[in-house]
């Protein structure tokens, strides 16, 4: 899974094809016939799709749990920086695996055509299991404290079930929200971050914070803490990886897929660094440290009270567009394995519409457990480690493909390789280490996931004889 798509609203419904997801198993191998798909998407609509897919809960919830370690307001505009360059390296390998191995299923089939069927089963399954579940735990985590923030009144762990629940029973009845209300919200998140930054501007008196480099500030960010920090950056980022699975739909992909990518990335990463910047100089780091709903503080001192109410409840609408969206799309890919391995072959089981209702309810419990935690902060680290891991196998892959595999066409090839897959791959065995390090019960969980998804991928080979006549 895209680490992240893992993580992030997709524009709509609609805009994301899960097409023939199926692999074929080491037991029963069978050939995969497909179509080169229509290449149809220009430039501009290829960087609209980055934007939307990278903009989600991250950019509203992460700053507070920054503050935690850092203060100093260069280490923290830096985090953004270092971030953007990191998702954009990652994005532009991913963009060259999508040219070169032109099928759906992102790291499911990236790892299993570059290394073994094993590691793309294990890839998979983090996706299936925790990859959707724990954004939208964390959406729905947001969720309860922006409404109770807005409205005044219910519990946030409460409305966090609710919402969840309730938004599940839409999509088990064949009522999704329509792709309208995916497109509106995104739209409307999009202004309602232009008005925060340009009304932040203005705001006065400003915070005494500095975002000039300050003595001590090279060796903060060289330190455990940034390290840490920049995992909650990098879930804010997720989305990248989604965004370059498009390549194949892309006109001229050579040139528009990287270009859409450094623009869309770029664009992101300067809406991030004048965000916080905006937060920072409008809003007492105290007021922000340790808590969830940042916006809503700060959208209170740029606006007042009424204001920054009205920002939270569009940032509300926002997330249950998020959940809507990942929860229409998370079980389809546990569907698709279902429909690969006999032993998750309930999860293949559809109802009458055509509705993976097993793999809706598998989902549901997995987002209950998460909720459960009450933590924010652990929930990212646990998932984090997982798909960090499988996000640093992807990107190594491009130059174990080019080594291995020389002679498959490649449309996009990644710009000054190989220094994009190299800093992504030192960057993200920082955060990796010092994660363990320091996280070292949340990192372990994360990787006895992904081991528990190796171990499945062995035990499906196992096919009974029986099941093998049938």
């Amino acid at each position: 899974m895209d680490s992240n798509a893992a993580s992030k609203e997709f524009a709509s419904p609609d805009n994301f094809r899960i097409v023939d997801l199926k692999m074929p198993t080491v037991a029963e191998p069978r050939r995969v016939m497909s179509r080169s798909p229509r290449r149809t998407i220009g430039f501009v609509t290829a960087s609209s799709i980055v934007i939307a897919n990278i903009i989600g809960t991250g950019i509203f919830t992460s700053l507070g749990f920054q503050l935690a370690d850092i203060q100093s307001g260069f280490p923290l505009l830096m985090l953004w920086i270092i971030g953007g360059v990191t998702a954009l390296c990652g994005a532009l390998c991913y963009g060259e695996l999508s040219a070169a191995l032109p099928r759906s299923g992102g790291e499911y089939h990236f790892l299993s055509q570059i290394y073994h069927p094993a590691l793309g089963f294990m890839a998979g399954f983090v996706s299936a299991t925790v990859g959707f579940a724990a954004p939208i735990a964390l959406a729905a985590m947001a969720f309860g404290k922006y409404f109770v923030g807005v409205f005044g009144v219910g519990s946030p762990m409460l409305l966090s079930f609710v919402v969840v629940w309730v938004v599940t029973a839409f999509h088990l009845g064949n009522l999704q929200v329509g792709s309208v209300f995916q497109n509106l919200s995104t739209l409307v998140k999009l202004l309602l971050i232009g008005a925060l930054i340009a009304a932040g501007l203005f705001v006065q008196p400003k915070q005494p914070i500095s975002f000039l480099p300050a003595p001590g500030d090279t060796i903060a960010i060289f330190g455990a803490p940034f390290a840490v920090a920049l995992v909650y950056v990098m879930y804010s980022y997720s989305g990248w990886n989604a965004a370059a699975y498009i390549s194949g739909e892309i006109k001229q992909p050579e040139r528009n897929v990287p270009r859409s990518l450094l623009v869309g990335t770029g664009l992101v990463i300067v809406i991030y660094v004048l965000l916080n910047a905006v937060f920072l100089a409008t809003t007492p780091v105290q007021d922000l440290k340790g808590r969830l709903e940042v916006a809503l503080i700060a959208g209170k001192h740029i606006f007042g009270t009424n204001g920054g109410g009205v920002a939270g409840a569009v940032i509300c609408l926002g997330l249950v567009s998020a959940i809507s969206s990942m929860t229409w799309i998370g079980p389809r890919v546990s569907m698709s394995m279902g429909e690969d391995h006999w032993l998750l072959r309930l999860l293949g089981r559809k109802n009458p519409h055509g509705i993976p209702t097993n793999a809706i309810v598998l989902q549901l419990l997995i987002i209950n457990v998460l909720l459960l935690t009450r933590s924010f902060e652990s929930v990212v680290q646990y998932t984090q480690f997982s798909l960090l891991l499988c996000s640093l196998f992807t990107v190594l892959g491009v130059i174990v493909l080019r080594t291995t595999r020389p002679e498959i066409a490649r449309p996009y090839r990644v710009w000054a390789y190989p220094m994009p897959p190299i800093i992504f791959a030192v960057i993200t065995l920082w955060m990796m280490f010092y994660l363990l390090r320091w996280k070292t019960v949340e990192s372990l969980a994360g990787l006895a996931t992904a081991l528990v998804g190796l171990l499945l991928y062995f035990c499906a080979r196992k096919r009974p004889q029986r099941q093998h006549s049938a």
